[in-house]
């Protein structure tokens, strides 16, 4: 067996599937199942077991993965030890943020990783919690900013930060600041994103449990597009601050706090727990930590 073997193994077994790993590995699938099948030649063993869903793992797939793991781990520290020999930190770390958090944190982070971590990759990509915690379990990234992520015992989570929500009009003769009820909002039309956006479905975790539903009259994704059907009069939007204050036209919405009980969405920073961090991924985990304390604001601050 060789390392190309156990790294094509390793994200075919995470990802469930050889057409998503020889995506995510640039390989053509025929020379990927090529690979894994003669390294269980080589084992006298089946790893995969194969279906027209994917592929799952047997009980010696199971534990051949945890050895490649571990193996594989140890040649990015070893990669990593030889670049401190330069006197600085190397490897990829593959980051995942959701767009609300990148528009506050991507440039002073990558300003810091560049300064801090000259000889390292950072590869930053955006989507919606779900989909990046579906992607950091999967093994596509390796760190995530997670909004209100869903408890598991296969996530190790950090709480970072909290972001009060407002409801968000047009501006107008509208008394900005003045807090809504929850209740109250119930009966305002929305434009709102569709699920499994956090915002979406914490406000109607929220609602539900005082026997109140949203009254949704456009459902569309993108803080962007929102606040441009709420600036046209489609409705009222539930978004951070932030998201109002860093958009195009700031000075065209008014605010309004949500109140009994007030909203907050929590910002995460969420690893797999199956899986070593490297020391390269440890640094840039703390470098996120102290980029939000600068970032936000001290007092939004909750870990």
């Amino acid at each position: 067996m060789d390392l190309k073997q156990l790294e094509y193994f390793t994200r075919v077994a995470e990802l469930g599937s050889f057409t998503q790993a020889s995506h995510a590995l640039d390989i053509a699938q025929p020379a990927l199942s090529r690979q894994v099948r003669l390294l269980e030649v080589e084992l006298r063993q089946n790893l995969l077991n194969r279906n027209g869903r994917g592929v799952t793992t047997t009980e010696a797939g199971k534990l051949l993965l945890a050895h490649c793991r571990g193996i594989l781990h140890q040649v990015e520290r070893a990669k990593e030890d030889m670049g401190r020999v330069q006197g600085a930190l190397a490897g990829r770390v593959a980051l995942g943020i959701a767009p609300s958090a990148s528009k506050m944190l991507t440039v002073p982070l990558t300003r810091q990783f560049r300064k801090q971590l000259p000889n390292a990759t950072l590869s930053i990509s955006e989507g919606l919690s779900l989909m990046m915690q579906e992607s950091l379990l999967a093994g596509r990234l390796d760190i995530a900013l997670l909004y209100n992520p869903t408890v598991s015992a296969e996530l190790d989570l950090r709480p970072l930060t909290s972001e009060r929500l407002y409801l968000v009009g047009p501006k107008g003769p509208h008394p900005s600041k003045v807090p809504i009820s929850l209740d109250a909002l119930a009966g305002i039309p929305l434009v709102i994103p569709n699920r499994p956006h956090t915002v979406r479905m914490l406000l109607e975790s929220q609602l539900t449990q005082i026997g109140q539903r949203p009254n949704i009259r456009l459902e569309i994704d993108g803080v962007a597009a929102i606040l441009d059907l709420v600036a046209d009069g489609a409705g009222y939007a539930v978004l951070s601050e932030h998201a109002v204050t860093t958009s195009a036209h700031p000075d065209g919405y008014h605010i309004r706090p949500i109140a009994e009980p007030s909203l907050y969405s929590q910002l995460y920073l969420a690893t797999a727990s199956g899986r070593i961090t490297t020391l390269t991924q440890q640094a840039v985990l703390e470098l996120i930590h102290k980029t939000v304390q600068i970032v936000y604001p001290p007092a939004m601050i909750q870990g």
